[in-house]
């Protein structure tokens, strides 16, 4: 009747497995608690984003919002209780298979195979090794070691049986008398068989001041804020502490319906558009001349996915940017994570090259970019703006002129350019930094009663860009100020953290706008 191994783990490599096995334990657990507390967490981006050999299933998986949530919820518990486990040594190795189980799933979405682009952003370089393959490893060693062999609840639950088989005869007592001595079950035996609960409470601090303490003296005086606050018509964003800023996203869960299409030509278009100038760094910050290197660098490829992933599960179907950015749509698309199209603003020095260049890389449609158009009426070019959207009807694509001053649209007019649809900006000039005279980047629509004006009679579509005028109106004010003034569309640039809250304003100020002076053109 064997009550020991054979070949017990020495203590000294008893303690390194142990703590080997709750460090594996404590990632578990905090990539759990961090997703469960995380609002709108889910995993699509990291499927819609999988290749290698299963990317179809996963792939799959994010496409169905059954599958979807029941990937979610495995994902969440799963890392909560195989981390519990791991760190408390309680069916140790049930858990470690478990968590080689997950590790193997995480590691064949995104392999670091020579040739493969890294599935999502990572702190470090891979080849063949990342790693989710350590610590599959390591909770393959930790299963090889039975669990009474570690310390742990394993150890302290095998020492309860051990005593409760003291019945079973006296060759039987004899050998657990030799056991027990060999392992008592007294009070330093179940101390270290309690090893990971320390750890485990540690971890709880960590969560709980990385978090921020909940203060009951504070609680009163938040309260007391928040009810001055409603008296006086303002939402506070924060709060005034040595901590960060608290924001409150708005998350899919929070969306109140999809954004309705309509069409310009055969081209099917959401009736809000995300802007791309953001993304590309023109962040038309006024005199803050560091906001775009910084948008800039928030918008690594990876964030780019996950933006157009959140705008189209929210009916946006459509980017607009210019052809710096066709490399980085066209990757998105051959990964499989969306559809989304774009219509690429054509400006520079050679416009017909950049309009050639936007309908190779697979651009839905085209037009002439508002400034460049402006500079080519000022020098007398309208001929240029004319085969530019010559060039483009020719190769089967709509074509758009833009502008941001209102007689680069009237000479198009005069010139006798039809255009299948207007790119013209349109915001109101009540924000406190349009000053018009002083033009430094902080005012693109000078006249906006006379393009909602000029515009009324105008049976082509419009779509109405820099409708915030770059971040200076909001959105509950400039959406229906455009609507109202006559726009078909609306070109916004977003966040991904505003894109949930915007489409909702936008559904309210499109269900307020259906009766206008100027009839719908799309």
């Amino acid at each position: 009747m064997a009550l020991e191994p054979k070949n017990p783990v020495p203590q000294a490599g008893r303690l390194a497995l142990t703590l080997l096995r709750i460090a594996v334990g404590w990632h578990f657990l905090y990539e759990g608690v961090a997703k469960l507390l995380a609002d709108g967490w889910t995993a699509a981006p990291y499927l819609q984003s999988a290749q290698g050999p299963l990317a179809g299933l996963f792939h799959s998986m994010a496409a169905s919002p059954t599958a979807l949530r029941a990937v979610d919820l495995l994902n969440v518990w799963g890392l909560l209780l195989v981390g519990a486990a791991l760190m408390l040594g309680g069916l140790t190795r049930f858990a470690a298979g478990c968590g080689m189980a997950m590790l193997a799933l995480y590691y064949l979405a995104h392999p670091p195979f020579a040739g493969a682009a890294p599935g999502m952003a990572v702190e470090g370089n891979y080849l063949v090794v990342d790693k989710n393959l350590v610590e599959l490893l390591a909770l393959g060693v930790v299963m090889l070691v039975p669990g009474s062999q570690l310390l742990g609840l394993d150890r302290l639950l095998a020492a309860v049986r051990r005593r409760k088989a003291a019945g079973a005869g006296e060759p039987a007592r004899r050998e657990l008398e030799q056991a027990v001595e060999r392992d008592p079950l007294g009070r330093r035996a179940i101390l270290a068989s309690l090893t990971g609960l320390p750890f485990l409470g540690a971890l709880v601090l960590a969560v709980l001041r990385k978090r921020g303490w909940a203060s009951h003296e504070e609680q009163p005086l938040a309260a007391k804020a928040a009810k001055a606050a409603d008296a006086a018509g303002v939402k506070p964003d924060g709060v005034t502490t040595a901590t960060i800023k608290t924001f409150q996203f708005t998350t899919l869960k929070d969306l109140k319906g999809q954004i309705p299409h309509a069409k310009i030509g055969e081209m099917e278009l959401s009736r809000v558009i995300l802007g791309g100038n953001l993304i590309g760094g023109w962040a038309h910050a006024r005199d803050l001349i560091y906001v775009s290197k910084l948008v800039k660098a928030y918008h690594h490829k990876w964030k780019v996915f996950e933006t157009f992933s959140l705008a189209e599960k929210c009916g946006i179907n459509t980017f607009l940017t210019n052809p710096v950015l066709c490399d980085i749509i066209n990757e998105y698309w051959k990964r499989g994570i969306g559809k989304i199209q774009f219509i690429s603003d054509c400006g520079g020095r050679d416009v017909l090259a950049m309009v050639q260049r936007s309908i190779d890389a697979g651009a839905a449609a085209c037009y002439v970019q508002g400034g460049t158009a402006d500079r080519l009426v000022r020098q007398g070019k309208l001929d240029l703006i004319a085969k530019a959207v010559e060039l483009t009807r020719k190769n089967g694509l709509p074509a758009g002129i833009g502008g941001h001053a209102n007689r680069t649209i009237q000479a198009c007019i005069d010139h006798g350019l039809k255009p299948d649809f207007w790119m013209k900006t349109l915001h109101h000039t009540r924000y406190w930094s349009a000053r018009p005279k002083r033009q430094h980047d902080n005012i693109w629509c000078e006249d906006p009663d006379g393009t909602v004006a000029m515009m009324r009679d105008r049976e082509e579509p419009w779509i109405a860009f820099k409708t915030l005028a770059a971040g200076a109106i909001h959105p509950k004010v400039g959406f229906p100020y455009a609507l109202k003034g006559g726009a078909d569309f609306l070109c916004v640039g977003m966040y991904d953290f505003q894109i949930v809250e915007d489409c909702n304003l936008a559904l309210a100020a499109l269900a307020d706008a259906k009766q206008r002076p100027r009839p719908w053109r799309a």
